[in-house]
């Protein structure tokens, strides 16, 4: 029989179906607008937990846990900071250089010096970084929340936030980073500091998982598609931008990240292809070694710590490249430097215990490897990722948030 005759057979027995008793069924819901986390493993976990199913238990009530701290957060601004950035304006996002310090052999200090991995705590006197990041969290919690059981205060909360650090003239934050992790007596903003803002990827998908919801209104996605273009044209053509995009490691594939997925979220398609596609021999080529080290993060004196951040990042890519149909996760050069072998490296010392063979001047958690190795188990199976998940993250794992972005039911993973 011909493909057309067999389609329409098909139509016509699925028509009868509606016509004799069945019904017309329910149009499944549209799926959330997300890019680094996958829309239909989100929807899929929806359906499961309003289901009463018992696979995400554990996790689901750590998030409403932790939704019920967020309901009770913020409001989250830029102008709660005592500084005024050079600018004269308090809208613009400050920051201070995390490694550097005053230099014993100037007077006064300055300019700072660097003494890298040793965090000056200097920096929390500027505390546009830590309000960044309270909303951050607050809102992807919320989002996540609402999106998961659809009860509207969270969403209501989520948006109020979005609001205040976006939209609101009283508060926003204006769309640059002039001034992101400068330097005393130096640089009043350098390219490094883009990296502060990283975490406004998962704002963008949180924006998706409110998309069903009347407290985040057509008004406010029209202003928040404008802020994030604005960002975006100044990640792309601003001085700072344009430094940070060379940038040879961590700090160009999280600048692609930030890049990628504004793009994707104000319509700018091929901007995000054309960033992911080139990743594939930029960052990935580049930045991993045939072994699957990563040189630039091993040269760190926080090597481990360094490693496994740039694997989230790359993850991170590799989850937007699926999105606009770009394949990170299998990409190889001919020598074998990809995604896989830069995790396959990292093993022996997580599943052996292996001693970590470079300079890691503070303590290392390896349960931090957790979101990572789930989001990429299935992406290579051979590698057994869950198995060393479990055992890294112990009972603990069952109630982590990975398993609700990543559509693993935790009731279902063994104790180790």
């Amino acid at each position: 029989m011909k493909p057309l005759a067999i389609a329409t057979m098909t139509c016509a027995v699925m028509t009868g179906a509606v016509a004799y008793g069945q019904g017309p069924q329910t149009p499944a819901p549209p799926l959330p607008r997300t890019f680094v986390m996958a829309p239909a493993t989100l929807a899929a976990v929806r359906d499961s937990v309003r289901a009463g199913s018992s696979d995400y238990a554990g996790p689901m009530a750590q998030l409403t846990r932790d939704a019920a701290n967020a309901l009770k957060a913020g409001p989250f601004s830029v102008m709660n900071k005592p500084q005024v950035p050079p600018s004269g304006d308090k809208h613009d996002y400050m920051s201070l250089a995390r490694y550097f310090w005053p230099d014993s052999k100037k007077p006064g200090g300055l300019p700072y010096v660097q003494r890298d991995g040793e965090t000056n705590p200097e920096i929390d006197t500027i505390p546009d970084k830590q309000q960044m990041n309270g909303m951050i969290s607050a809102v992807s919690t919320l989002a996540l929340t609402y999106y998961l059981t659809g009860e509207e205060p969270y969403a209501g909360k989520a948006a109020g936030l979005i609001r205040t650090w976006y939209l609101d003239p009283a508060t926003r934050m204006n769309p640059n980073l002039d001034f992101g992790q400068g330097v005393k007596g130096s640089e009043p903003g350098r390219p490094y500091g883009i990296i502060d803002t990283r975490g406004l990827a998962e704002v963008v998908d949180a924006i998706g998982l409110l998309q069903d919801s009347p407290s985040l209104t057509a008004m406010d996605h029209k202003g928040l598609i404008a802020w994030h273009s604005a960002f975006l044209d100044w990640l792309l053509t601003s001085r700072l931008g344009r430094a940070e995009r060379a940038g040879t490691n961590n700090h160009g594939v999280w600048y692609d990240v930030q890049v990628a997925s504004m793009a994707l979220f104000t319509g700018r398609t091929e901007v995000a292809r054309m960033v992911l596609d080139a990743a594939r021999t930029t960052r990935i080529a580049t930045q991993i070694e045939p072994d699957g080290s990563m040189p630039r993060e091993v040269a760190r004196t926080t090597s481990a710590g360094y490693t496994q951040f740039n694997l989230e990042a790359f993850a991170a890519l590799a989850a937007l490249g699926e999105r606009a149909g770009i394949h990170g996760w299998d990409y190889a050069t001919p020598d074998g430097r990809c995604i896989r072998q830069a995790i396959a490296f990292v093993l022996p010392f997580l599943r052996d215990g292996r001693p970590w063979p470079h300079k890691q001047i503070r303590p290392f958690d390896p349960s931090t490897y957790y979101p990572l190795l789930v989001a990429a188990a299935p992406h290579y199976p051979d590698l057994k990722l869950l198995e060393l998940a479990d055992r890294l993250g112990g009972p603990a794992a069952r109630a982590h948030r990975a398993n609700l972005r990543f559509g693993r039911p935790a009731s279902k993973a063994p104790l180790p």
